[in-house]
């Protein structure tokens, strides 16, 4: 993850280029489409598959992670879930290949009478990974494993059926980056995505 301080957020969303400023427009407005043109449906369907599992590239874990959910309230459009996931990445820093664990945690409300959703998220993703540091005694680089953190959200478009199948979601998906240590503010990346495949059952 490579965030960017709170203070530069408008200055680097003028400098995204135009052409993929209107991508971005044109995609969340097709999946509110879809998600409102489902709640059109004249019966709210109850939620019997409450479980799903499913791989996420971008999104919540950066890179990809392997998830698992769980409705765990609904009342009429009304969905909550919550999950957890997990991945390894590979960090390469002086010729030394790692491989380091990710942990996605979130918790989201998707709105819709059946098959689509608009959905609301947020989350907690914890992950390890590697840093430069320098010895001012000796004189020498310190390669070190650190821990870090960072705050995801979510806008986006769900699909998934009340009996269960085929899952599917996209999602913009910003972050803000915790101020931890060498990091000490708050950092913003606004130009995020996420894309879903699984199952609920």
């Amino acid at each position: 993850m490579n965030p960017f301080p709170l203070s530069s957020i408008l200055h680097i969303f003028l400098k995204v280029n135009r052409f993929f400023r209107l991508k971005l427009i044109f995609v969340l407005v097709f999946s509110f489409a879809i998600s409102f043109r489902g709640t059109a449906q004249t019966e709210t369907v109850r939620f019997t598959a409450k479980q799903a599992v499913y791989l996420e590239v971008g999104g919540n874990a950066g890179r990809y992670a392997f998830n698992y959910g769980r409705i765990f309230y609904q009342k009429g459009k009304l969905k909550l879930n919550a999950s957890a996931g997990f991945s390894m990445f590979h960090h390469r820093l002086n010729a030394k290949t790692t491989w380091l664990p990710v942990v996605p945690l979130e918790i989201s409300a998707f709105y819709g009478k059946s098959n689509h959703h608009l959905e609301l998220g947020m989350g907690v993703t914890s992950y390890l990974t590697r840093s430069i540091g320098f010895n001012s005694e000796t004189f020498q680089t310190i390669d070190k494993v650190v821990f870090d953190a960072a705050i995801p959200l979510r806008i986006g478009y769900r699909y998934q059926k009340p009996e269960g199948g085929f899952f599917f979601r996209v999602g913009y998906t910003p972050f803000l980056a915790m101020p931890i240590k060498p990091r000490k503010y708050w950092a913003f990346q606004p130009v995020f995505a996420g894309l879903s495949l699984g199952l609920s059952f």
